[in-house]
């Protein structure tokens, strides 16, 4: 599998060489930027777009929706994490060289790149990151997932993946966040649940400003919540 699109012909090949060609074009300052951008700062953008929905949520809503809201959001890094680690196993299988080893001319923006090259990790943590969160609320989801189509195109930039490490980074991704989110009800909502009932660590999934909830925690525990309630924002948000 070592050799999977390493003929110079290919359109996958042809599409690096034009979006890699970019960097050749611009000013270092740009790559420089680029270069930060694509290795930590779209990463970073992640995690504050992941606060602020937590933040959001947990403002809004009887507590049911901001224990099931939260759950969700939840699921976000943790299916991050589980495609990284079902990614481990392909990327050994596949063996696929990076592109700058088997193409001459590439502007290489960031050394040191020797592990192999399908499937892009940043790709794969990004999209699940940002679908996850779409599963928990459609506004930042839709914001997560823009920034994660920019870290794919970020990667090929700085030569340092094909756009197909980028494409199976992303179904990767996706697929994870997707296939597992039916366990969030079963696994995160009653942990999320017995977070809420804690008086110091309940203001992690409900905030002390928010509006008095009709459903209040007792005896018998935090009502049965729907995942995907309301988020916030008046919007209607997807059931994972």
């Amino acid at each position: 599998m070592a050799e999977l699109a390493s003929d110079g012909s290919s359109p996958d090949v042809g599409l690096l060489y034009d979006i890699n060609g970019l960097a050749k074009a611009a000013p270092p300052w740009f790559d420089r930027v680029m270069e930060f951008t694509g290795e930590y700062g779209i990463m970073l953008a992640m995690v504050l777009v992941v606060l602020g929905c937590w933040w959001s949520v947990r403002r809004r809503g009887s507590l049911a929706d901001s224990v099931s809201s939260v759950a969700a959001i939840v699921w976000a890094p943790l299916a991050a994490g589980i495609a990284l680690l079902v990614n481990i196993p392909i990327r050994g299988f596949v063996e696929r060289p990076r592109p700058f080893v088997d193409h001459q001319g590439l502007e290489v923006l960031v050394g040191g790149k020797t592990d192999y090259s399908f499937v892009s990790d940043h790709a794969t943590m990004a999209m699940a990151l940002a679908v996850g969160l779409f599963v928990a609320h459609r506004r930042f989801g839709l914001a997560a997932i823009g920034l994660a189509l920019a870290e794919g195109f970020a990667r090929v930039y700085m030569g340092v993946h094909y756009p197909t490490d980028v494409v199976g980074g992303f179904a990767l991704g996706t697929a994870v966040a997707l296939l597992l989110a039916p366990l969030t009800p079963v696994l995160l909502v009653p942990l999320v649940g017995a977070v809420a009932r804690s008086r110091r660590a309940g203001v992690l999934v409900r905030s002390r400003r928010a509006a008095p909830s009709p459903a209040r925690p007792g005896a018998v525990g935090i009502p049965e919540p729907r995942l995907g309630g309301p988020a916030g924002g008046g919007e209607r948000d997807l059931a994972a």
